[in-house]
């Protein structure tokens, strides 16, 4: 198991790393840092770092308005992929949405991030809507975790990013 250190950014410079791994693997929806200082009240969110090299984030939605379903996203920068990160971010999501009374999983993904989708669908998800936001022509993809994989382990597959819904 590596030496993965995966926090709650406490301060800006965190904040601001969680930005740089969304904005590079969402591109056509950046955050700046306000909204990420808006998301960090309202989701669980996470950075993951390999000693002091960024590697990832996550963002965890908790259910809303009495709903069991939780969203969970998880993010690996592409020069990190392949190496397990994904699934120990993954993972700690899953556990974090759970933890919070989450009965139903879901993610997004955007199409254009092949190995995202690649990775939500080899642990279990499956695509159940897609839409394109206004002013944008890449497709987002929803998807949902099936039941019976809520309380399997995931299969081992490429390291994740998945983008959020903005």
């Amino acid at each position: 198991m590596s030496n993965l250190r995966i926090q709650v950014p406490d301060s800006d410079a965190m904040l601001r790393d969680w930005r740089h791994v969304h904005n590079v693997i969402i591109p056509t929806a950046p955050l700046s840092l306000d909204e990420v200082r808006e998301r960090v009240h309202r989701n669980h969110l996470e950075v993951a770092y390999l000693g002091d090299v960024l590697v990832g984030c996550t963002t965890v939605r908790p259910p809303k308005d009495g709903s069991a379903t939780a969203t969970v996203i998880a993010r690996v920068l592409a020069e990190h992929r392949g190496q397990g990160f994904g699934e120990q971010l993954y993972m700690r999501g899953l556990d974090h949405a759970r933890a919070l009374g989450a009965d139903v999983i879901e993610t997004v993904v955007l199409a254009s991030n092949v190995e995202g989708l690649r990775f939500a669908l080899n642990h279990g998800f499956v695509e159940f809507e897609r839409y394109v936001l206004p002013g944008d022509d890449t497709p987002w993809i929803e998807l949902r975790l099936a039941r019976r994989e809520l309380s399997r382990p995931p299969s081992r597959g490429t390291a994740a990013s998945a983008a959020p819904r903005p």
